[in-house]
């Protein structure tokens, strides 16, 4: 079949018509569970009655009247967001790599208004911050950076989970001014940042007058069993980033900020077409009310714990798993080689999934996943790995 889209996906070549909750229908019919989430994105699911509810409402009054006025929509947003997550202001703009985009100018003029002329950001090995030219040079992926150099300076890499580097970055560049992390790195593999690493940067931004800026793209909005990851930590940073789930298959993004980094951006230094539109406001405060009143970040981590355990228990005689780890419903199984056929051999059996960083299954499942539907995933997902390492060899050995 021909298209007229742009070749920039290796698409599946499913096409859905329809959902409900963790479950999607193709266009023959065919039942699938709902084990990725539009990549950690739906989280109340698929067609969830009060979301469509005011996504509709909002719809039929106003959708769309430009940051060139006040949105009360986007003023209530904003208004929970701060009530959440401690921080004390919000940029809203449409994506995630526009979030750390923002993110990023906020840090530099944070270096120039400090008489830095040019200001650094620390970012971390297998990092993924989006697509744009400076998002993708902070990202620490060369397959995705390959063929767009020359590439964004004012990045200084680090191995992540790696506090010592932090250190030694201190102690010998004068031009930092902010370090940019992911909690837990999603595109890298479901790499968790230790409690104590977070905290220990914490220390270092303060000693350093950096600005500690967090990417929680992919792990905000109650995905690890807090509205955010670094409330694992119990601390507060300076900026923050979401997306993804935020506005529950609406595009939003947005850029939190705290103390000083909250009075940087004056007007004309960002802005956004988009932004906070009325619609994305709207759509964005139902997911947060929802995840609140129905108690989905506890759930969140009552059916990640779930699905971790069951898989351990199915596979503890398997050889071939490294390691499966997560927290809450952000869950990866890294094999011992090569595991992206498995995506289609899951789709096949009525599963979707992704493989990222080449050998980690990643599970994104949405929020209201409840124990039923969990326990079928690891029947699912378990029987699947079986199969596919009696038939893949490991790498350096001889298949069977």
């Amino acid at each position: 079949m021909t298209s007229s889209l742009m070749n920039t996906y290796g698409r599946q070549s499913v096409a859905f018509t329809h959902g409900q909750g963790v479950w999607m229908w193709d266009q023959n019919g065919k039942r699938y569970l709902d084990g990725l989430s539009g990549i950690a994105v739906n989280t109340l699911g698929h067609a969830h009655p009060y979301l469509t509810k005011v996504i509709g409402e909002q719809a039929s009054r106003l959708m769309h009247t430009s940051n060139l006025y006040r949105i009360s929509e986007q003023e209530n947003l904003a208004d929970k967001l701060t009530s959440i997550s401690g921080m004390d202001n919000v940029f809203f703009c449409n994506s995630g790599c526009e979030a750390n985009e923002a993110a990023i100018k906020l840090a530099r003029l944070y270096g120039h208004q400090r008489g830095n002329e040019n200001p650094a950001i620390v970012v971390m090995e297998n990092a993924f911050h989006g697509r744009t030219l400076a998002t993708l040079s902070a990202t620490g992926n060369r397959k995705v950076q390959a063929g767009f150099e020359p590439l964004v300076a004012g990045f200084v890499r680090v191995p992540f989970d790696d506090i010592e580097s932090v250190r030694q970055v201190a102690a010998h560049n004068r031009n930092v001014v902010a370090v940019l992390v992911e909690p837990i790195q999603g595109e890298g593999g479901i790499n968790i940042g230790a409690i104590e690493y977070l905290r220990a940067l914490r220390e270092i931004c303060d000693k350093n007058e950096w600005l500690l800026m967090l990417d929680e793209v992919q792990c905000g909005i109650g995905r690890t069993g807090q509205w955010f990851a670094y409330q694992h930590a119990e601390f507060k940073p300076d900026v923050v980033t979401l997306a993804k789930g935020l506005g529950g298959g609406v595009p939003i993004g947005a850029c939190l900020a705290s103390g000083a980094a909250a009075q940087t951006f004056k007007p004309g230094n960002h802005g956004s077409t988009f932004g906070g539109n009325s619609l994305a406001s709207a759509a964005a405060l139902a997911v947060l009310d929802t995840v609140e009143r129905d108690g989905l970040r506890a759930n969140a981590e009552k059916i990640g714990t779930r699905i971790r355990g069951g898989l351990a228990a199915a596979l503890k005689d398997t050889s071939g798993i490294t390691e499966i780890r997560g927290r809450g419903l952000m869950i990866g199984v890294q094999l011992d080689r090569p595991a992206g056929d498995l995506v289609g051999m899951s789709l096949e059996a009525g599963l979707l999934l992704n493989v990222t960083a080449d050998n980690v299954i990643r599970l994104l499942p949405a929020l209201v996943m409840n124990e039923a539907e969990a326990d079928e995933l690891v029947g699912i997902l378990a029987r699947l790995i079986r199969e596919f390492l009696e038939r893949k060899a490991a790498p350096g050995t001889a298949a069977a």
